[in-house]
């Protein structure tokens, strides 16, 4: 019986799978396809140059033990790289496959740079009417890589955000994503690589920016008409940062913009770097294109920290403010505060200005009080996918009903009303919110807010689900 590609991979899987952690194993090798088995060399496609690089200096030993139990001594490993088409230079036992039969990958997109006819660069950050065009970086240097703490939840961001800061464009972390839910720390990391970068490479030019700012930039500079000059000064950054990307979520404009900008940036050798709070797979309403080019570099994800780095940052936060706090009490609010570094902190800044106002010592039983009443009243964030949960077991149905084409009166009403509760309590567009309910467009989120608003004043029944709903929403 012959053996195929797929069959010889799949058993190097189980033997790999029994000596790795279920993690390593999801995040590095269930992405990997068998592509080809020709005369004992075994053919794999992987995302990116990464994550060869990545395997080659973490998994190597691994991968030849297991591809030798299946093919011999003689076994040999070949990596297609699906973006870029390229291999790396250290191979202990792969080989490079020849030229003639590498797999290219082909692409309809071409970008066309788009080129500046006014010679004067008309610079979105530079005040009307005062002629300077210095670039301000728009970073917070109080963001550093001193204190961002390296823990289990961040080592993979931090230690990729050091290599961008010394080698930026150089590296194969470009574009570096970094995702991630609220308050974990992603605003921190990008200001403390742009931070690092101006102290490196003081010659080149860095940026940060909000998704929500580049965009009304960007619709400025179309009331102006002014788009070229908007477009050739984002091409001479030379490290752009991008905060919150899923921003660009249902604006198809500034996501084509940005298209141009990200292509002239990476052909360039210039360094993208970007936060979201979902990985690539999960962006709503994105443009395909646009994914892709996400996917190039490092997608690496900030995790809640764990009890022993929540203990680090309480120590960091109060030798920074030369304040001390009894062992018990910081242990006891690294127990308690479990949801984000931001809440950590703010439950530390609460403590210290009550033992300042009132002059008294911080004890366990102040510190009980003050922690449990701030995680009592610390909002709940909430996601669309959250809301849907809540409203389908509310109505007694599954999401994918909700979330179904049916006119049923009582599948829409809970249809709108997990429209409703998105609008008001994410941040996501109408059109973001209409493509994870039931890829509905923009028209049909905001009609249904305007129903939900109408029935909640004029039904009681309707009403009640409203406050049902709110009670569970925790609001």
């Amino acid at each position: 019986m012959s053996r195929t590609a797929e069959t010889v991979w799949k058993n190097c899987l189980l033997f790999i799978k029994d000596n790795i952690t279920d993690q390593a194993y999801i995040t590095w090798f269930q992405p990997i396809k068998a592509v080809r088995l020709e005369k004992g060399i075994l053919s794999i496609q992987v995302p990116s140059k990464f994550f060869y690089e990545w395997l080659e200096e973490h998994y190597v030993k691994l991968l030849k033990i297991s591809l030798t139990k299946e093919l011999g001594k003689n076994a040999k490993l070949v990596y297609i790289i699906k973006m870029e088409n390229t291999y790396g230079k250290k191979q202990p036992f792969t080989e490079k496959i020849p030229s003639s039969q590498r797999e290219k990958v082909s692409s309809q997109e071409v970008d066309v740079p788009i080129r500046n006819k006014d010679p004067k660069l008309k610079n979105p950050f530079v005040i009307p009417g005062i002629r300077n065009l210095k670039i301000d970086s728009q970073l917070n240097h109080s963001y550093s890589f001193d204190n961002f703490l390296e823990g289990e939840s961040n080592r993979l961001a931090r230690s990729a955000g050091k290599a961008v800061a010394n080698k930026p464009g150089g590296t194969s972390f470009n574009p570096l994503l970094i995702f991630g839910g609220v308050g974990l720390g992603k605003t921190h990391l990008v200001h403390a690589i742009g931070v690092e970068i101006k102290d490196k490479h003081p010659h080149k030019t860095v940026l940060y920016i909000t998704a929500e700012k580049f965009s009304q930039q960007y619709q400025e500079a179309i009331r102006k008409n002014n788009r070229n000059d908007f477009i050739h000064f984002y091409q001479i950054i030379d490290i752009l940062i991008v905060d919150d990307i899923q921003m660009l979520s249902g604006k198809p404009g500034t996501q084509d913009v940005f298209f141009h900008i990200f292509n002239h940036l990476h052909q360039n050798g210039k360094q993208v770097i970007l936060t979201s709070d979902k990985s690539p797979v999960d962006m709503q309403d994105i443009e395909q294109r646009l994914l892709s080019r996400f996917k190039w570099g490092l997608s690496a994800k900030l995790d809640v920290p764990d009890y022993e780095t929540r203990l680090k940052i309480i120590h960091n936060k109060l030798y920074r403010d030369g304040v001390e706090i009894p062992e018990d009490v910081i242990e006891y609010v690294g127990k308690n505060i479990k949801t984000n570094i931001r809440e950590l902190e703010g439950a530390i800044i609460s403590l210290i200005a009550h033992s300042s106002f009132n002059k008294e010592e911080i004890t366990l039983e102040s510190a009980k009080a003050i922690v449990e009443n701030y995680v009592r009243n610390t909002k709940k964030e909430v996601s669309i996918d959250y809301i849907q949960k809540v409203v389908s077991d509310y109505f007694q149905m599954d999401v994918k009903t909700l979330q179904s084409k049916t006119r049923k009166r009582h599948i829409v009403q809970a249809r709108q009303l997990a429209m409703f509760f998105s609008k008001k309590l994410t941040k996501a567009s109408l059109a973001s919110i209409g493509a994870q309910i039931g890829q509905r467009d923009h028209a049909t989120v905001l009609h249904a807010c305007k129903t939900v608003n109408n029935l909640a004043s004029t039904d009681k029944k309707f009403k009640q689900y409203v406050v049902d709903l709110e009670k569970q929403l925790s609001i």
